[in-house]
């Protein structure tokens, strides 16, 4: 399905349900928001986003817990959730979606190979995630999630 109707369907269902949208993106890099505000009058759903790539910046803007990303590193579905959760702490909206993962074409390991995402929602009915294992090049893999991540957000809406 293609990502631009995917984000206007998230956009809409929220808007009608009169509800509010944050990001928090790592191996997506920024392409999720960038979905939803190709579409006019997204403002009144997203409030906004974050891009954080480093540990650190999840830390700190997100209140990911460092002893978690020390033990288990941020490829980690534990690390989705907090991720969602401290977008919408940070922004105050209804629900937050994330994405952490290894989109390549390097950084994979035996344990944690290229591909392996997790994407994470936050919301009036809790947080949980969902463990991805996606091939292709890098931007293939960055749009998988992204589509992924709208097609998990609309089934709880």
């Amino acid at each position: 399905m293609d990502l631009h109707y995917l984000a206007g369907e998230v956009l809409d269902k929220l808007s009608k349900s009169g509800r509010t949208l944050s990001t928090a993106e790592s191996c997506t890099g920024g392409l999720v928001a960038c979905e939803l505000t190709n579409h006019p009058g997204a403002s009144q759903v997203f409030l906004g986003g974050f891009i954080t790539y480093s540990n650190e910046l999840k830390t700190e803007l997100l209140n990911v817990d460092d002893a978690l990303l020390r033990e288990f590193g941020a490829v980690d579905e534990r690390v989705a959730v907090e991720m969602a959760e401290g977008a919408c702490k940070a922004t105050g909206s209804d629900y937050a979606i994330s994405t952490t993962g290894i989109a390549g074409p390097s950084g994979g390991t035996p344990e944690k190979p290229i591909g392996l995402v997790y994407i994470g929602v936050a919301g009036p009915s809790g947080s949980f995630s969902k463990k991805l294992e996606l091939s292709g090049d890098r931007m293939t893999i960055r749009s998988a999630s992204s589509e992924a991540l709208f097609k998990l957000l609309l089934s709880r809406i």
